[in-house]
């Protein structure tokens, strides 16, 4: 049985509020939802031990915190077999934030954040490079960030 037919219509309306409001009390949401807050907290448990929910918590901006450069970096590796034995190293990288197993031109395609164009080649010359399988990088620099937003909820 898929995850997605283990939720109910309550379930859907209480994603589609949290998407877009993770703070929201959940007196507010029950209020919203015509149930009671015990009932909201039994459908979030249920759908954090199913994995719909993956976590919560608050979005940092980066740039604030001094990492004005946001770059992606396509991977290419000896071998695709060896993306098991580079995401390790590649967590020890605190910068990189995202790391994706990829088809097309790249093995892996990784996304950090960088103080400035220093910082970045210091990360790629002495750290992403010299990771065991790793044969080449392809730097790709964001300009801007126009959206970010959820996936939307599925129809029933």
């Amino acid at each position: 049985m898929d995850k997605l037919s283990q939720i109910d219509a309550l379930d859907r309306k209480i994603l589609s509020i949290v998407m877009s409001n993770a703070r929201i009390p959940s007196k507010d949401i029950a209020l919203e939802c015509g149930v009671s807050r015990a009932a909201i907290h039994q459908h979030i448990q249920r759908m954090i031990e199913l994995g719909i929910i993956t976590g919560s918590g608050y979005n940092v901006n980066p740039k604030l915190l001094g990492y004005s450069t946001c770059t992606y970096i396509g991977v290419n590796l000896e071998r695709g077999a060896m993306y098991k034995d580079v995401v390790p190293e590649l967590e020890k990288i605190p910068e990189v934030i995202e790391c994706h197993f990829t088809t097309g031109p790249y093995t892996m395609l990784i996304k950090l954040y960088v103080r400035d164009n220093e910082h970045l080649m210091e990360l790629l010359n002495k750290k992403i490079q010299m990771i065991h399988g790793v044969t080449g990088t392809e730097t790709l620099i964001s300009l801007d960030n126009a959206f970010y937003r959820n996936i939307p909820m599925p129809v029933e």
